[in-house]
């Protein structure tokens, strides 16, 4: 009976070698760890003007922590509502590319994925990628959906309300505390030349814009930065590959002679 069990869940790809012990330890790993950051949400949310319940809304329902910094980050400069929304949903549009990734790889029951669905966001994605099989790789999804989900959550309560019996963030400069979670968070995911590209470009796209345009929108404008890097790292490699040559194209045509010298008395 064990070995059938044994091989069931090698025919499905239960972990390819991997036990779920270790699957859960790397989850909770990357939940804890991130999680924890939630308390600079709060504190950034806070000092951004949101009361309380607006800034545990955000956590409990946006759940993207890039977005949520980006909104509150718009709004403390000054932005308008309307654009620090629209550069927060620009940058969680990637996560709708993840879920289609995931939807084939957990085929969760349909009961499920309203529920799964909200927890699409880039660590649950990193991990679930990482596992060999389908068995580990739903555990790692959960595992670190709920676990950061309730950290997130319960951090970014503390924060709130630690930001608010500090007073003024900006005296005791908190309010650099989102940017420099979210740089810390993507650093290490920059590991191309390509990425670092993308990542140089935007900031400079970020930047340049602030003295011009409103809170908000050089958000927006750095969004350029990516197809614009692709665009120009496309049109390198096609002409690279332009540039070289067939080998069979070496030897010229008229190397080939027809024997048209044959002499009528040979024939």
């Amino acid at each position: 009976m064990r070995a059938g069990r044994r091989g069931a869940a090698g025919a499905d790809g239960a972990g390819g070698g991997k036990p779920d012990s270790a699957v859960v330890r790397d989850a909770l790993g990357v939940g804890v760890a991130v999680g924890l950051s939630g308390f600079a949400f709060g504190v950034t949310s806070a000092g951004s003007g949101l009361t309380l319940l607006q800034t545990c809304v955000l956590s409990l329902l946006v759940f993207t922590g890039a977005s949520q910094f980006a909104l509150v980050g718009a709004l403390a400069a000054g932005g308008n509502p309307l654009t620090a929304a629209a550069g927060a949903f620009f940058l969680g549009v990637r996560n709708a590319f993840y879920g289609l990734r995931l939807s084939q790889l957990l085929a969760l029951p349909r009961a499920a994925r309203p529920l799964a669905a909200h927890w699409v966001i880039d660590e649950t994605t990193a991990v679930a990628l990482a596992q060999p099989g389908r068995r580990s790789a739903r555990i790692g999804f959960t595992v670190t959906g709920v676990t950061l989900y309730v950290l997130w959550n319960l951090t970014t309560l503390l924060g709130a309300l630690g930001a608010e019996a500090v007073g003024d963030t900006r005296a005791w400069g908190l309010d650099a505390a989102g940017p420099a979670v979210f740089l810390a968070l993507l650093a290490p995911m920059l590991k191309t030349a390509t990425e670092r590209a993308v990542a140089a470009v935007a900031v400079l796209l970020g930047l340049g814009p602030l003295p011009v345009l409103p809170a908000g929108v050089p958000v927006l404008v750095a969004a350029l930065a990516a197809p614009a890097v692709l665009y120009l790292e496309g049109r390198r490699r096609g002409g690279a590959q332009s540039g070289v040559r067939p080998q069979n194209d070496a030897r010229p045509q008229n190397d080939v002679r027809p024997r048209s010298d044959v002499r009528e008395e040979d024939r």
